[in-house]
Protein backbone atom coordinates (compact mmCIF):
# COMPACT_ATOMS: atom_id res chain seq x y z
CA UNK A 1 0.00 0.00 0.00
CA UNK A 2 1.11 3.56 -0.67
CA UNK A 3 0.44 6.35 1.82
CA UNK A 4 -2.98 7.27 0.48
CA UNK A 5 -4.06 3.61 0.47
CA UNK A 6 -2.83 3.27 4.05
CA UNK A 7 -4.78 6.31 5.25
CA UNK A 8 -7.93 5.12 3.51
CA UNK A 9 -7.49 1.71 5.13
CA UNK A 10 -7.18 3.33 8.57
CA UNK A 11 -10.33 5.37 7.99
CA UNK A 12 -12.40 2.52 6.62
CA UNK A 13 -11.59 -0.47 8.81
CA UNK A 14 -13.63 0.42 11.87
CA UNK A 15 -15.74 3.40 12.93
CA UNK A 16 -13.87 6.62 13.64
CA UNK A 17 -15.47 8.65 16.42
CA UNK A 18 -14.98 12.09 14.87
CA UNK A 19 -16.67 10.99 11.66
CA UNK A 20 -19.29 8.55 12.88
CA UNK A 21 -19.99 9.32 16.52
CA UNK A 22 -20.94 7.21 19.51
CA UNK A 23 -20.80 3.82 17.75
CA UNK A 24 -17.00 4.18 17.52
CA UNK A 25 -16.50 4.75 21.27
CA UNK A 26 -14.86 1.83 23.10
CA UNK A 27 -15.96 1.10 26.67
CA UNK A 28 -12.69 -0.28 28.03
CA UNK A 29 -8.92 -0.14 27.55
CA UNK A 30 -8.44 -3.86 26.83
CA UNK A 31 -7.53 -3.42 23.17
CA UNK A 32 -4.98 -0.65 23.63
CA UNK A 33 -3.40 -2.44 26.62
CA UNK A 34 -3.07 -5.64 24.59
CA UNK A 35 -1.67 -3.76 21.61
CA UNK A 36 0.81 -1.82 23.75
CA UNK A 37 2.07 -5.09 25.25
CA UNK A 38 2.31 -6.64 21.77
CA UNK A 39 4.50 -3.72 20.66
CA UNK A 40 6.78 -4.07 23.71
CA UNK A 41 5.05 -1.41 25.85
CA UNK A 42 6.29 1.77 24.16
CA UNK A 43 3.96 3.71 26.49
CA UNK A 44 6.52 3.08 29.28
CA UNK A 45 9.54 4.19 27.25
CA UNK A 46 9.07 7.97 27.21
CA UNK A 47 8.15 10.63 29.75
CA UNK A 48 4.86 12.40 29.18
CA UNK A 49 2.33 15.04 30.18
CA UNK A 50 -1.34 14.04 29.91
CA UNK A 51 -3.94 16.69 29.00
CA UNK A 52 -7.73 16.33 29.18
CA UNK A 53 -10.66 18.77 29.29
CA UNK A 54 -13.67 19.98 27.35
CA UNK A 55 -12.16 23.14 25.87
CA UNK A 56 -8.58 24.32 25.65
CA UNK A 57 -6.79 20.98 25.84
CA UNK A 58 -5.48 21.28 22.29
CA UNK A 59 -4.16 24.81 22.79
CA UNK A 60 -2.61 23.89 26.16
CA UNK A 61 -0.95 20.84 24.62
CA UNK A 62 0.55 22.87 21.79
CA UNK A 63 1.71 25.65 24.13
CA UNK A 64 3.46 23.12 26.37
CA UNK A 65 5.10 21.34 23.45
CA UNK A 66 6.32 24.67 22.08
CA UNK A 67 7.80 25.73 25.44
CA UNK A 68 9.52 22.39 26.01
CA UNK A 69 10.90 22.54 22.48
CA UNK A 70 12.22 26.07 23.11
CA UNK A 71 13.85 24.70 26.28
CA UNK A 72 15.91 22.30 24.19
CA UNK A 73 13.95 19.11 24.82
CA UNK A 74 13.12 16.68 22.04
CA UNK A 75 9.36 16.94 22.38
CA UNK A 76 6.62 14.69 21.08
CA UNK A 77 3.07 15.94 20.62
CA UNK A 78 -0.02 13.81 20.15
CA UNK A 79 -3.34 15.58 19.48
CA UNK A 80 -6.63 14.91 17.76
CA UNK A 81 -8.47 15.36 15.53
CA UNK A 82 -6.41 16.66 12.63
CA UNK A 83 -7.53 19.43 10.31
CA UNK A 84 -6.11 18.75 6.85
CA UNK A 85 -3.44 16.03 7.22
CA UNK A 86 -3.65 12.87 9.35
CA UNK A 87 0.01 13.32 10.30
CA UNK A 88 -0.80 16.52 12.22
CA UNK A 89 -1.74 14.22 15.09
CA UNK A 90 1.82 13.01 15.69
CA UNK A 91 4.74 15.44 15.78
CA UNK A 92 8.25 15.64 17.19
CA UNK A 93 9.63 19.16 17.59
CA UNK A 94 6.85 20.34 15.32
CA UNK A 95 7.66 17.94 12.48
CA UNK A 96 4.87 15.62 11.43
CA UNK A 97 5.50 11.89 11.39
CA UNK A 98 6.83 10.76 8.00
CA UNK A 99 4.50 9.04 5.58
CA UNK A 100 6.65 5.92 5.34
CA UNK A 101 6.44 5.54 9.15
CA UNK A 102 2.65 5.38 8.87
CA UNK A 103 2.81 2.90 5.98
CA UNK A 104 5.29 0.61 7.71
CA UNK A 105 3.37 0.69 10.99
CA UNK A 106 0.16 -0.51 9.34
CA UNK A 107 1.99 -3.21 7.39
CA UNK A 108 3.75 -4.40 10.55
CA UNK A 109 0.62 -4.74 12.67
CA UNK A 110 -2.17 -5.30 10.16
CA UNK A 111 -2.74 -8.91 11.22
CA UNK A 112 -3.06 -7.82 14.86
CA UNK A 113 -5.54 -5.10 13.86
CA UNK A 114 -7.66 -7.56 11.90
CA UNK A 115 -7.67 -10.13 14.68
CA UNK A 116 -8.44 -7.76 17.56
CA UNK A 117 -10.54 -5.22 15.63
CA UNK A 118 -8.83 -2.13 16.94
CA UNK A 119 -10.57 1.19 16.45
CA UNK A 120 -9.08 3.98 14.36
CA UNK A 121 -8.16 5.87 17.53
CA UNK A 122 -6.52 2.84 19.17
CA UNK A 123 -4.36 2.29 16.11
CA UNK A 124 -3.42 5.97 15.99
CA UNK A 125 -2.47 6.07 19.67
CA UNK A 126 -0.34 2.96 19.18
CA UNK A 127 1.39 4.61 16.22
CA UNK A 128 2.14 7.73 18.25
CA UNK A 129 3.50 5.84 21.26
CA UNK A 130 5.72 3.59 19.17
CA UNK A 131 7.01 6.60 17.22
CA UNK A 132 7.86 8.58 20.37
CA UNK A 133 9.61 5.57 21.91
CA UNK A 134 11.63 4.77 18.78
CA UNK A 135 12.71 8.39 18.32
CA UNK A 136 13.63 8.61 22.03
CA UNK A 137 11.82 11.83 22.79
CA UNK A 138 12.73 13.51 26.07
CA UNK A 139 9.04 14.08 26.78
CA UNK A 140 5.72 13.91 24.93
CA UNK A 141 2.59 15.98 25.45
CA UNK A 142 -0.39 13.66 24.99
CA UNK A 143 -3.91 15.01 24.54
CA UNK A 144 -6.89 12.77 25.26
CA UNK A 145 -9.34 12.16 22.45
CA UNK A 146 -12.59 11.90 24.42
CA UNK A 147 -13.15 11.90 28.16
CA UNK A 148 -10.21 10.48 30.07
CA UNK A 149 -10.95 7.37 32.10
CA UNK A 150 -11.60 5.18 29.04
CA UNK A 151 -9.55 7.15 26.53
CA UNK A 152 -6.92 5.06 24.74
CA UNK A 153 -4.18 7.50 25.76
CA UNK A 154 -4.85 6.67 29.42
CA UNK A 155 -2.22 3.93 29.62
CA UNK A 156 0.68 6.36 30.03
CA UNK A 157 2.29 7.17 33.39
CA UNK A 158 2.83 10.93 33.10
CA UNK A 159 5.00 13.40 34.98
CA UNK A 160 1.96 15.65 35.23
CA UNK A 161 -1.77 15.49 34.48
CA UNK A 162 -3.77 18.52 33.32
CA UNK A 163 -7.54 19.01 33.11
CA UNK A 164 -8.30 22.30 31.39
CA UNK A 165 -12.01 22.87 32.11
CA UNK A 166 -15.32 21.04 32.04
CA UNK A 167 -18.29 21.90 29.83
CA UNK A 168 -21.33 20.16 28.41
CA UNK A 169 -20.09 18.20 25.43
CA UNK A 170 -20.44 14.55 24.34
CA UNK A 171 -23.16 14.26 26.97
CA UNK A 172 -24.51 11.09 25.34
CA UNK A 173 -21.23 9.38 26.26
CA UNK A 174 -19.66 11.22 29.19
CA UNK A 175 -22.75 12.19 31.21
CA UNK A 176 -25.49 14.80 31.23
CA UNK A 177 -24.07 17.15 33.86
CA UNK A 178 -20.72 18.72 34.71
CA UNK A 179 -20.04 16.50 37.73
CA UNK A 180 -20.49 13.31 35.68
CA UNK A 181 -18.25 14.65 32.91
CA UNK A 182 -15.65 15.70 35.49
CA UNK A 183 -15.70 12.15 36.88
CA UNK A 184 -14.76 10.80 33.43
CA UNK A 185 -12.05 13.43 32.88
CA UNK A 186 -10.63 12.79 36.37
CA UNK A 187 -9.80 9.28 35.20
CA UNK A 188 -6.42 10.61 34.02
CA UNK A 189 -5.40 11.50 37.57
CA UNK A 190 -2.72 9.00 38.63
CA UNK A 191 -1.39 7.85 41.98
CA UNK A 192 1.03 10.45 43.45
CA UNK A 193 1.15 12.42 40.16
CA UNK A 194 0.36 16.17 40.41
CA UNK A 195 -2.68 17.44 38.50
CA UNK A 196 -3.30 20.97 37.26
CA UNK A 197 -6.93 22.09 37.07
CA UNK A 198 -7.43 24.86 34.51
CA UNK A 199 -10.73 26.20 35.84
CA UNK A 200 -12.14 25.89 39.35
CA UNK A 201 -15.86 25.28 38.87
CA UNK A 202 -18.45 24.88 41.59
CA UNK A 203 -19.87 21.66 40.11
CA UNK A 204 -16.55 19.98 39.33
CA UNK A 205 -13.94 20.86 41.93
CA UNK A 206 -15.43 18.51 44.59
CA UNK A 207 -14.99 15.66 42.11
CA UNK A 208 -11.38 16.55 41.38
CA UNK A 209 -10.56 17.06 45.05
CA UNK A 210 -12.08 13.69 45.98
CA UNK A 211 -10.21 11.78 43.26
CA UNK A 212 -6.95 13.63 43.92
CA UNK A 213 -7.24 12.85 47.63
CA UNK A 214 -7.87 9.14 46.98
CA UNK A 215 -4.86 9.00 44.67
CA UNK A 216 -2.64 11.21 46.84
CA UNK A 217 -2.19 13.46 43.79
CA UNK A 218 -1.19 17.06 44.56
CA UNK A 219 -3.88 19.42 43.20
CA UNK A 220 -2.87 22.70 41.57
CA UNK A 221 -5.36 25.36 40.46
CA UNK A 222 -4.38 27.56 37.51
CA UNK A 223 -6.39 30.51 38.88
CA UNK A 224 -3.50 31.15 41.28
CA UNK A 225 -1.20 32.08 38.39
CA UNK A 226 -1.09 35.21 36.19
CA UNK A 227 -0.91 35.25 32.42
CA UNK A 228 -1.37 38.85 31.30
CA UNK A 229 2.37 39.59 31.18
CA UNK A 230 2.95 37.07 28.37
CA UNK A 231 2.51 37.54 24.62
CA UNK A 232 0.74 34.66 22.94
CA UNK A 233 0.92 33.37 19.39
CA UNK A 234 -2.75 32.38 19.69
CA UNK A 235 -4.77 35.57 19.56
CA UNK A 236 -8.18 34.58 20.89
CA UNK A 237 -8.85 36.44 24.15
CA UNK A 238 -10.15 33.15 25.58
CA UNK A 239 -6.54 31.89 25.51
CA UNK A 240 -5.78 33.71 28.78
CA UNK A 241 -7.25 30.85 30.80
CA UNK A 242 -5.23 28.36 28.77
CA UNK A 243 -2.04 30.34 29.34
CA UNK A 244 -2.63 30.39 33.10
CA UNK A 245 -3.01 26.62 32.94
CA UNK A 246 0.25 26.34 31.01
CA UNK A 247 2.11 28.56 33.48
CA UNK A 248 0.83 26.45 36.38
CA UNK A 249 2.06 23.33 34.57
CA UNK A 250 5.47 24.84 33.81
CA UNK A 251 5.84 25.89 37.44
CA UNK A 252 5.22 22.30 38.54
CA UNK A 253 7.61 20.86 35.93
CA UNK A 254 10.32 23.23 37.13
CA UNK A 255 9.82 21.99 40.68
CA UNK A 256 10.29 18.45 39.37
CA UNK A 257 13.67 19.46 37.94
CA UNK A 258 12.84 20.22 34.31
CA UNK A 259 15.04 23.05 33.05
CA UNK A 260 12.63 25.56 31.51
CA UNK A 261 14.11 29.08 31.39
CA UNK A 262 11.81 32.11 31.45
CA UNK A 263 13.07 32.99 27.97
CA UNK A 264 11.87 29.60 26.69
CA UNK A 265 8.47 30.07 28.34
CA UNK A 266 8.03 33.44 26.61
CA UNK A 267 9.32 32.21 23.25
CA UNK A 268 7.21 29.05 23.43
CA UNK A 269 4.00 30.97 24.03
CA UNK A 270 4.81 33.49 21.30
CA UNK A 271 6.01 31.00 18.68
CA UNK A 272 3.46 28.25 19.26
CA UNK A 273 2.09 28.29 15.70
CA UNK A 274 5.54 28.23 14.12
CA UNK A 275 6.83 25.56 16.52
CA UNK A 276 3.87 23.17 16.45
CA UNK A 277 1.81 23.96 13.34
CA UNK A 278 -1.36 24.61 15.32
CA UNK A 279 -4.30 26.07 13.40
CA UNK A 280 -8.03 26.42 13.87
CA UNK A 281 -7.91 28.68 16.93
CA UNK A 282 -8.95 32.18 15.96
CA UNK A 283 -7.22 31.76 12.60
CA UNK A 284 -7.23 35.05 10.70
CA UNK A 285 -7.21 34.02 7.06
CA UNK A 286 -7.70 37.41 5.43
CA UNK A 287 -8.12 41.06 6.41
CA UNK A 288 -10.29 42.66 3.68
CA UNK A 289 -12.82 41.38 4.45
CA UNK A 290 -11.67 39.89 7.72
CA UNK A 291 -12.08 36.09 7.64
CA UNK A 292 -11.74 34.23 10.94
CA UNK A 293 -11.99 30.47 11.48
CA UNK A 294 -12.30 28.77 14.87
CA UNK A 295 -13.01 25.16 15.78
CA UNK A 296 -15.04 25.96 18.93
CA UNK A 297 -18.00 23.58 18.84
CA UNK A 298 -19.64 23.47 22.28
CA UNK A 299 -21.42 25.87 24.60
CA UNK A 300 -18.39 27.21 26.47
CA UNK A 301 -16.14 27.47 23.43
CA UNK A 302 -18.72 29.15 21.21
CA UNK A 303 -19.65 31.63 23.96
CA UNK A 304 -16.04 32.79 24.18
CA UNK A 305 -15.63 33.04 20.41
CA UNK A 306 -18.89 34.95 19.87
CA UNK A 307 -17.89 37.45 22.56
CA UNK A 308 -14.63 38.17 20.76
CA UNK A 309 -16.33 38.29 17.35
CA UNK A 310 -18.68 41.01 18.55
CA UNK A 311 -15.73 42.96 19.95
CA UNK A 312 -13.85 42.78 16.63
CA UNK A 313 -14.42 45.85 14.40
CA UNK A 314 -16.65 45.10 11.41
CA UNK A 315 -19.55 46.41 9.38
CA UNK A 316 -21.69 43.36 8.50
CA UNK A 317 -21.21 39.91 10.00
CA UNK A 318 -21.34 36.77 7.84
CA UNK A 319 -21.51 33.40 9.65
CA UNK A 320 -20.66 30.15 7.85
CA UNK A 321 -21.83 27.29 10.07
CA UNK A 322 -22.07 23.52 9.97
CA UNK A 323 -22.40 21.05 12.83
CA UNK A 324 -22.26 17.33 13.47
CA UNK A 325 -25.62 15.61 13.80
CA UNK A 326 -25.35 14.69 17.50
CA UNK A 327 -24.79 18.26 18.68
CA UNK A 328 -27.42 19.72 21.02
CA UNK A 329 -28.34 22.75 18.93
CA UNK A 330 -30.88 23.98 21.48
CA UNK A 331 -27.92 24.78 23.72
CA UNK A 332 -25.74 26.25 20.99
CA UNK A 333 -27.88 28.18 18.49
CA UNK A 334 -29.21 30.71 21.05
CA UNK A 335 -25.60 31.83 21.57
CA UNK A 336 -25.25 33.21 18.03
CA UNK A 337 -26.04 36.85 17.18
CA UNK A 338 -29.34 37.51 15.43
CA UNK A 339 -27.89 40.44 13.53
CA UNK A 340 -25.83 38.49 11.01
CA UNK A 341 -26.07 36.87 7.59
CA UNK A 342 -26.00 33.07 7.91
CA UNK A 343 -24.69 30.48 5.47
CA UNK A 344 -25.79 27.04 6.64
CA UNK A 345 -23.75 24.21 5.17
CA UNK A 346 -22.67 20.60 5.58
CA UNK A 347 -19.20 19.11 5.99
CA UNK A 348 -18.29 16.18 3.79
CA UNK A 349 -18.42 13.52 6.54
CA UNK A 350 -21.10 10.92 7.42
CA UNK A 351 -21.70 12.53 10.81
CA UNK A 352 -22.53 15.98 9.41
CA UNK A 353 -25.95 17.52 10.03
CA UNK A 354 -27.99 18.19 6.89
CA UNK A 355 -27.77 21.88 6.00
CA UNK A 356 -31.53 22.25 5.48
CA UNK A 357 -32.26 20.76 8.91
CA UNK A 358 -29.73 23.19 10.40
CA UNK A 359 -31.41 26.08 8.61
CA UNK A 360 -34.85 25.04 9.91
CA UNK A 361 -33.60 24.76 13.49
CA UNK A 362 -31.78 28.08 13.28
CA UNK A 363 -34.95 29.92 12.22
CA UNK A 364 -36.47 29.05 15.61
CA UNK A 365 -33.81 31.29 17.16
CA UNK A 366 -34.19 34.07 14.59
CA UNK A 367 -31.01 33.14 12.75
CA UNK A 368 -31.76 33.55 9.06
CA UNK A 369 -29.85 32.88 5.88
CA UNK A 370 -29.37 30.48 3.00
CA UNK A 371 -28.39 26.81 2.99
CA UNK A 372 -25.64 25.32 0.83
CA UNK A 373 -24.86 21.64 0.15
CA UNK A 374 -21.14 22.18 0.74
CA UNK A 375 -18.93 24.41 2.87
CA UNK A 376 -17.02 25.51 -0.21
CA UNK A 377 -20.22 26.87 -1.81
CA UNK A 378 -21.19 28.62 1.41
CA UNK A 379 -17.72 30.10 1.72
CA UNK A 380 -17.70 31.41 -1.85
CA UNK A 381 -21.17 32.92 -1.40
CA UNK A 382 -20.10 34.70 1.78
CA UNK A 383 -16.96 36.07 0.15
CA UNK A 384 -18.99 37.35 -2.78
CA UNK A 385 -21.53 39.05 -0.52
CA UNK A 386 -19.09 40.58 1.95
CA UNK A 387 -17.79 44.11 1.69
CA UNK A 388 -14.18 45.00 2.49
CA UNK A 389 -15.12 46.17 6.02
CA UNK A 390 -17.21 43.08 6.80
CA UNK A 391 -16.29 40.05 8.91
CA UNK A 392 -16.73 36.44 7.81
CA UNK A 393 -16.66 33.76 10.49
CA UNK A 394 -16.24 30.04 9.78
CA UNK A 395 -17.08 27.54 12.51
CA UNK A 396 -19.40 25.09 14.20
CA UNK A 397 -17.13 22.06 13.98
CA UNK A 398 -13.55 20.99 13.33
CA UNK A 399 -14.62 19.74 9.91
CA UNK A 400 -16.08 23.10 8.89
CA UNK A 401 -12.77 24.78 9.59
CA UNK A 402 -10.74 21.98 8.02
CA UNK A 403 -12.53 22.31 4.69
CA UNK A 404 -12.03 26.08 4.60
CA UNK A 405 -8.38 25.80 5.64
CA UNK A 406 -7.82 23.51 2.68
CA UNK A 407 -8.65 26.54 0.52
CA UNK A 408 -5.90 28.46 2.33
CA UNK A 409 -2.90 26.08 2.14
CA UNK A 410 -0.52 28.90 3.05
CA UNK A 411 -1.94 30.86 5.97
CA UNK A 412 -0.92 34.47 6.44
CA UNK A 413 1.10 35.53 9.46
CA UNK A 414 -1.54 35.64 12.19
CA UNK A 415 0.56 37.67 14.59
CA UNK A 416 0.97 40.51 12.11
CA UNK A 417 -2.67 40.40 11.05
CA UNK A 418 -4.03 40.46 14.57
CA UNK A 419 -1.65 43.22 15.67
CA UNK A 420 -2.84 45.28 12.72
CA UNK A 421 -6.48 44.69 13.67
CA UNK A 422 -5.92 45.48 17.36
CA UNK A 423 -4.22 48.74 16.47
CA UNK A 424 -7.28 49.76 14.47
CA UNK A 425 -9.55 49.53 17.53
CA UNK A 426 -10.11 52.97 19.06
CA UNK A 427 -9.39 53.31 22.79
CA UNK A 428 -12.29 53.21 25.27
Amino acid sequence: MNYQDTIQWLYSQLPMYQRQGKQAFKKDLANIIAFDEYMGQPSLKFKSIHVAGTNGKGSVSHFLASILQESGYKTGLYTSPHLTDFRERIRINGQMIRKNCVINFVKRYQKFFDKHRLSFFEMTVGLAFEHFAKKQVDIAVVETGLGGRLDSTNIIHPELSIITNIGLDHTNILGDNLAKIAREKSGIIKQNIPVVIGRKQLETFPVFEQVAHLKNAPLIYAKDFKANQYESGLKGSYQQENIRTVIAAINELRQQGWQIPESALKAGLKNVVKNTGLHGRWDILQTQPVIIADTAHNQDGITAVIKQLLETPHNNLHMILSFVNDKDLDLILPLFPKKANYYFSKAQIPRALDEKILQQKAVRYDLTGQSFPSIDQAFQAAKQAAGSDDLIFVGGSTFTVAEVLSIYPALNNMNQLWTKMKNSIPPD
